[in-house]
């Protein structure tokens, strides 16, 4: 028993972080995270965050947006989205993120199914700039926690409202951990997969959760695949190469070194178009050339993606890679409003776990951070201005003992998962039928 706190967060990505640091120094934030707290796929966005650029952007920011998720998105989410991303940067640059600038002016780049150039960057390590300058400012709040290593295995609730959340700690100790009120930003699910651009320790538990406590789950089978990660036999996760090259101007070549597709199509389109070359070819992969960017703006531009390729042993600035799809991003999640409520009292979900369809059936390149952004400052305002503290009958006496066998419970809780976005995937089609 862990005593109680005022909020937990659980995830120590960009969601949790901004969360966090958008609540008054007034109450008390405990964010428990699963693995480091530097180890979340927000650390891995490469690309870069969208952003308004100016009021004749409005239009088609928004038709960019529709248009890729095949206009299965809701018009709500993603009028709210585009509308306060101007403020989302001015936050972030306010909290010490640096994004690329000529002459004192932001740069804008621009990234497949995007009609406009409006994407800030750092480098090729956006993720990592945004999300380390959050993390450095969350361990400056004195009335701000974290606990490393310890993963959620369940909510602690009782008649459809939360109050806290059942963890354990590498050694399998059982803690329980009481709150007025806790957020799921517990990222994505791409640890389930073979073939993934997610940290394995991503494995979607908090899907199977919401499934055992009855929380409202919409669009779970909306997995996105990237269609450019490098090419490796090695296991373990794949490294992506960022829809920004392609933005900048690098091309697909089949087995014949002959260019066979629009590079700066929607994902799930290019994806289609990759995989039905590869099958052509016979082939696990298709090329992918950068030489003609130039060595000096391959080096400047992109050297997190030169650096690893030259450790794979490919030199990009004089020769193609191979690139194949993996699994990237779940579009799909937690029902939730547009200040990020669940349908359970007192719980909160923001970032990839959560599904307020701003991205509908496939996401728009480097809309991620900035969805994850927005809504979850205004989780944060919205559990400021709305605060109850959570009833005295909210703490129902739990059996531990259904937590006796961990890796039966994450067993179970994967099969779960991957049976559900299976069902999903039923209805779907028959709903589309």
């Amino acid at each position: 028993m862990n005593g109680k706190t005022d909020i937990i967060v659980v995830g120590t990505g960009v969601s949790g972080l901004f969360y966090a640091l958008n609540i008054p120094g007034t109450k008390n934030v405990l964010m428990l995270t699963k693995a480091a707290a530097d180890e979340s796929d927000s650390y891995l966005a490469q690309g870069g965050i969208c952003v308004l650029r100016d009021a004749d952007d409005y239009n088609s920011f928004f038709e960019d947006t529709m248009k890729a998720g095949h206009y299965e998105n809701d018009p709500a989410s993603v009028d709210v989205m585009i509308r306060n991303s101007p403020q989302i940067i001015t936050d972030l640059i306010a909290l010490g993120v640096e994004f690329e600038t000529k002459d004192g002016e932001l740069v804008y780049t621009r990234e497949g199914a995007h009609s406009r150039a409006r994407i800030l960057y750092h480098e090729d390590l956006t993720g990592a700039e945004i999300t380390s300058k959050l993390l450095a400012q969350v361990k400056r709040r004195p009335n701000i926690t974290i606990v490393e290593n310890m993963a959620m295995v369940d909510l602690i609730c009782q008649d459809n409202q939360c109050s806290g959340v059942v963890a354990c700690d590498r050694d399998g100790s059982i803690e329980l951990y009481h709150s007025d009120y806790v957020v799921l930003a517990t990222g994505g699910l791409g640890g389930l997969f073979h073939s993934s651009t997610n940290l394995a320790h991503l494995t979607g538990d908090a899907i199977a959760i919401a499934l055992k406590r009855q929380i409202t789950l919409e669009n779970i089978s909306y997995i996105q695949i990237h269609p450019t990660t490098l090419y490796s036999r090695k296991p373990g996760r794949r490294f992506l190469i960022s829809e920004s090259v392609r933005g900048e101007g690098a091309v697909l070549y089949n087995r014949k070194m002959q260019r066979f597709v629009d590079e700066l199509l929607p994902r799930d389109l290019l994806t289609k178009a990759i995989h039905e070359q590869m099958k052509q070819d016979e082939s696990d992969f298709v090329w992918l050339s950068m030489q003609d960017m130039g060595r000096e703006v391959i080096i400047n531009r992109f050297p997190n993606i030169f650096k690893h390729c030259l450790e794979e042993g490919y030199d990009i600035t004089r020769e193609c890679i191979p690139v194949t799809p993996a699994q990237h991003y779940f579009m799909g999640g937690i029902k939730v409003d547009l200040n990020s409520r669940t349908s359970m009292g007192h719980l909160y979900a923001v970032g990839e776990i959560s599904c307020n369809r701003v991205h509908g059936a496939n996401r728009l390149a480097s809309n991620s951070l900035l969805e994850s952004l927005v809504f979850a400052k205004r989780a944060a305002r919205d559990t400021t201005a709305n605060y109850q503290v959570a009833s005295e009958g909210s703490h129902p006496i739990l059996d531990l003992t259904e937590y006796k066998d961990l890796e039966q419970l994450r067993l179970a809780y994967k099969t779960i998962i991957l049976e559900e976005i299976e069902r999903s995937k039923v209805i779907e089609r028959i709903d589309k039928a």
